[in-house]
């Protein structure tokens, strides 16, 4: 089996071998700070969001077709297990906290008369009367009377509801409600001066809604929105962003969580018909910043992972309904491809949070509140406002707003994220990478939290996602892990002299690099403080994706530099991980062990395998050195998604090679895919497909840049163009069925002329 390795990896063993090793070491080191600055060179080059123009997806895509009133059933359900804590007051009761908690109680009313308004739950238009007349009353009383001083999230949703209720209530008791609704601003939040962050944008929401409504004056409003845009930072915070992406500059580096809420906050008010002078502006940066959102999300509906907050389920849903918004948006401005993208987004989200969904009798057909089925007093995952009764309150309420925004009869199309074709970093304040190639996606932290927030490092260092096309990317993993321990006095302890000197505890898991240090293994993911991590994208296309991050240390540390390439494909990842130092060198992986259900895992023969019982998905980790070897390395660490038991894959190679296979239930055994496999210099292949050079071919899809495409392999091409161009094609048996081109090129096949247009699917028959 020929190995592949890198020129430059091969280079630098016979420099470490020889006699001179102190000075030719350095050299290696300078050549390695000149490799890093070449790639900080190409990555700032990527000046523009990727533009997925490209139509072909798997051949066996289907649409969802998921009912709006779907989004009323998970509505329905949340609301149900809510009604059981309301007291006599009409407030809802945190069952765990034995108090009302936040804005619980008017998200609450709002679902309850989104029911109602769809003609359903019509037992419960008592329930919601109650909560309504309680949360009028604290918001009308001013900002003391609200819990916990909350009284931004309250206007958009009491002001939505009022009109979901008026259908349904005497007249007296609507005019009482107004003006109860109708207090001044200033009564119910901290001012102009206090909540610069996503708190400001409830406000903006919420009083953009009430100008709409009467219930505000519009002039006003107006001031306040123009004023909160261009002098209380909100511009700032995403309208002069690389990608138009939420900053709310509350953790380091940025939540993509909360990224979420500013954004949906800012997209509502745009999308709502907002006329101020900067109404074009922030319409323009909502845009974009879905646009970048759609590439980021996960191929199975998932928000991305990072950041305080992360992976809990409303992250889903806020996702969910941004894009039906922004479908809707597109709809109306006739883009209808673009509002398809958006539907099917939607639907992706939705249809994630089904795994979250809860069994068990006392919270049936609720959901859990981070993404995992601990028991739900266990607070896995949480961060300090993560509270079953505010959480719970904001899935149904951004639901039931889902299910009302969802107005058009609007086409899905295949999403960017089931499309591929992209590898996009997003700036040093969020510092995440993704790739995707066919629905196969990585997602990369660059940089991790080195300062905890609320006693929790919540972006780890290193590969945190692996995610595929329908597929359980729960086992992706979906995530990674650094703990703090507040009172633990080894990670307390500060180490006089040099820094290398420290043996750092492995607290921290992720996809990444794991090296010898003075008789201890150390994680790359326990290393944020020191190490950083920089891409150079290599090669892009809808079925491949060529890429490597580099790690190196920034603060003087002292160790050793790394560099992990990838290869991205439909079937799966394949990397390779080097280090110019002749240092002993393994690859740790985070397998998903125990969520609330206990997983079945296995290490045998050189792969890592887990999965849930009965199911037909596993995650594969399959490691293709000759000597490899594949032990458990330590505790398992308790993640937002449950226990992840950290793998090391070692080999006395110079590099450390690991395939990465999320297997289907039409997929072949793991154990039959690593058989197979051929490592050539160029490539490789398998029974799941082969790369060679900038070309990809698998079962049913190839392509990748070039002039021709031979898929037997027997040096006659089955199809040729008359210029190089980045190619798809779809395969039915064997056979070229359907070709995508980038540009406009003449096609042979089979003896017969064809001409395709750019980003065109063309038909063969």
């Amino acid at each position: 089996m020929e190995k592949k390795c890198n020129e430059d990896n091969k280079r630098y063993s016979k420099i470490i071998f020889n006699n001179n090793k102190f000075d030719l070491k350095l050299n290696i080191v300078f050549i390695f700070l000149f490799v890093v600055q070449v790639v900080v060179k190409a990555q700032s080059q990527q000046e523009s969001l990727p533009e997925i123009n490209y139509h072909l997806t798997h051949p066996d895509w289907q649409p969802l077709n998921i009912s709006s009133n779907s989004y009323l059933d998970a509505v329905e359900g949340i609301v149900t297990i809510a009604e059981k804590f309301q007291d006599k007051s009409g407030a809802i009761i945190d069952p765990f906290l034995h108090r009302e908690h936040q804005y619980t109680t008017p998200y609450y009313a709002f679902a309850v008369g989104a029911l109602i308004s769809a003609n359903r739950s019509l037992n419960k238009l008592p329930s919601g009367i109650r909560a309504m007349e309680k949360a009028l009353t604290d918001f009308s009383n001013g900002s003391d009377s609200i819990p916990d001083q909350h009284g931004e999230f309250f206007i958009a949703a009491l002001t939505e509801a009022m009109e979901l209720y008026k259908e349904h209530i005497p007249n007296t008791t609507y005019e009482k409600w107004k003006k109860m609704i109708s207090v001044p601003l200033d009564k119910v939040w901290s001012g102009m001066d206090g909540h610069l962050n996503n708190w400001r944008t409830y406000a903006l929401k919420g009083e953009w809604a009430r100008a709409i409504h009467g219930f505000a004056d519009k002039e006003k409003t107006i001031e306040l929105i123009e004023e909160s845009w261009k002098n209380g930072t909100q511009y700032e915070r995403i309208g002069i962003t690389k990608w138009n992406l939420y900053e709310d500059w509350s953790s380091d580096p940025q939540s993509l969580a909360v990224e979420a809420v500013g954004r949906g906050n800012l997209t509502a008010l745009a999308m709502s018909g907002y006329d101020g002078p900067s109404a074009t502006q922030i319409k323009e940066s909502v845009r974009k910043g879905a646009l970048t959102s759609m590439l980021l999300m996960s191929p199975t509906g998932q928000a991305p992972p990072n950041g305080r907050t992360d992976n809990h389920v409303f992250n889903d849903i806020l996702y969910q309904l941004v894009f039906e918004v922004m479908a809707e948006d597109a709809f109306r401005e006739k883009k209808f491809y673009l509002a398809g993208q958006y539907r099917r987004s939607a639907q992706l989200a939705f249809k994630s949070i089904a795994r979250w969904k809860r069994t068990d009798e006392d919270w049936k057909d609720s959901y859990s509140i981070a993404k995992n089925h601990f028991n739900l007093d266990d607070r896995t995952g949480y961060q300090p406002s993560s509270q079953w009764g505010n959480y719970s309150g904001a899935m149904m309420f951004h639901l039931a707003e889902a299910y009302l925004t969802h107005k058009s009869d609007i086409q899905e199309k295949p999403a960017p994220t089931e499309i591929g074709g992209y590898a996009l970093q997003i700036g040093d304040r969020f510092s995440t990478f993704t790739a995707n190639a066919g629905g196969m996606q990585v997602f990369i932290n660059l940089r991790g939290a080195s300062v905890p927030k609320y006693n929790m490092y919540w972006t780890p260092l290193g590969g945190v996602r692996f995610s595929k096309t329908n597929w359980d990317d729960r086992l992706g993993p979906s995530d990674g892990k650094r703990l703090f321990a507040q009172n633990d006095s080894v990670l307390k302890k500060t180490y006089i002299g040099n820094p290398a000197d420290a043996i750092y505890p492995k607290t921290g898991l992720t996809f990444g690099p794991t090296w010898m240090h003075k008789g201890k293994w150390v994680r790359i993911a326990d290393m944020a403080t020191h190490y950083q991590g920089t891409v150079n994208t290599e090669f892009v296309h809808p079925l491949l994706v060529k890429f490597s991050v580099t790690y190196a240390h920034v603060t003087g540390f002292g160790g050793p530099y790394f560099k992990q390439e990838f290869i991205v494909t439909p079937d799966g990842v394949m990397t390779y991980l080097s280090s110019p130092q002749n240092i002993p060198l393994a690859v740790t992986v985070p397998l998903l062990a125990n969520d609330g259900q206990q997983l079945e895992t296995q290490i045998a023969n050189g792969i890592a395998t887990t999965g849930y019982k009965n199911a037909a998905d596993t995650q594969n980790f399959i490691g293709l050195n000759s000597d490899i070897k594949v032990s458990q390395d330590g505790e398992a660490i308790k993640s937002t998604y449950g226990m992840l038991l950290p793998i090391k894959f070692q080999s006395q190679e110079n590099s450390q090679i690991v395939f990465v296979y999320p297997k289907s239930k039409s997929g072949p055994d793991a154990e039959k895919v690593k058989e197979s496999f051929v490592l050539a210099k160029n490539g490789f292949t398998s029974i799941l497909g082969s790369v060679e050079g900038t070309i990809y071919i698998g079962e049913k899809m190839a392509g990748g840049y070039g002039n021709a495409l031979d898929l037997n392999k027997d040096g006659t091409p089955e199809i040729t163009f008359d210029a190089a161009c980045r190619f798809i094609v779809q395969l039915t048996n064997g056979k070229i069925t359907k070709v995508e081109t980038d540009k406009a090129v003449n096609i042979s096949l089979k003896g017969k002329k064809y001409y395709s247009k750019a980003f065109e699917p063309l038909e063969i028959k």
